[in-house]
């Protein structure tokens, strides 16, 4: 069977609704004999994940056009053994607890003509990173060390619009919103973000420091707008926003001023 059919049958097979996503329950989902074509395709088979994923990147480019959205975020996937590259007991979204499972941070790009992934990297915790026989093991190259998730995230947006995908906006949740490293490449980056806080931020000025909920508690009533940012499951999301112009970054680290929209639910 041709390698780009079963790699059709495995990435269908892994958007099913497949209780777990092993080689037997994939190929038996997919109609095939055996899973000894998916197992050849993953373990034997010689193609390049990197370069399929440049070739996604520029056909997500080319097809849903400039002036997007770069979404950064990370997904767990829960698993039952110890033998997954990068699995272990970790805090997943996914399950909303501790949980055994790979962690992985993805990138989206999204515009009015649609929404496609275009760049993934795996979490190693360091309980992998520091046994270099089991990564060799799961077939990790020795070279990978130790990344924080943010440091994930900011190759990944490195990465993507050096390729040029032509986005005008990154967002991000609090996990990576929180980290000035993060918003500061964006500046460096000169693109526009919109990226979620934690109520303890502080903001940093020569005037003082102030929490984010402090500042949005002190903001009049008349400042206020009750807006939609789009329909979800159950109908539009409302929130109430308010925007405040704070101190310019510079390149101290305890400056986080950023321009910022704080929004309330």
């Amino acid at each position: 069977m041709d390698l780009r059919r079963r790699m059709r049958d495995y990435v269908r097979g892994l958007l099913a609704p497949v209780g777990r996503k092993n080689g037997w329950q994939l190929a038996e989902w997919a109609g095939h004999r055996d899973p000894a074509g998916l197992q050849h395709l993953l373990n034997g088979a010689r193609w390049d994940a990197d370069a399929v994923r440049d070739d996604v990147r520029a056909y997500v480019a080319e097809r849903l056009g400039p002036g997007g959205v770069l979404i950064i975020d990370d997904t767990g996937f829960i698993k039952k053994g110890s033998t997954s590259a990068g699995v272990s007991r970790q805090y997943t979204g996914t399950s909303g607890k501790i949980d055994n499972c790979q962690v992985g941070v993805f990138a989206a790009y999204a515009t009015g003509s649609g929404r496609a992934l275009v760049d993934r990297e795996l979490y190693l915790p360091k309980s992998w990173t520091s046994d270099r026989e089991r990564c060799r093991a799961a077939k990790i190259p020795d070279e990978r060390g130790f990344a924080t998730k943010g440091e994930l995230a900011r190759d990944i947006v490195r990465r993507s619009l050096a390729a040029g995908l032509p986005a005008a906006w990154v967002t991000a949740d609090e996990a990576y919103g929180q980290d000035w490293h993060f918003r500061r490449l964006l500046e460096q980056l000169d693109v526009g973000y919109v990226v979620a806080v934690p109520k303890s931020q502080q903001i940093k000025s020569l005037a003082g420091i102030w929490r984010i909920d402090q500042l949005i508690g002190e903001a009049p009533g008349d400042a206020w707008q009750r807006l939609s940012c789009g329909d979800g499951a159950k109908g539009p999301r409302i929130y109430d926003w308010v925007a405040a112009e704070q101190p310019a970054p510079t390149t101290a680290p305890a400056w986080f001023g950023d321009a910022a929209a704080a929004a309330a639910v």
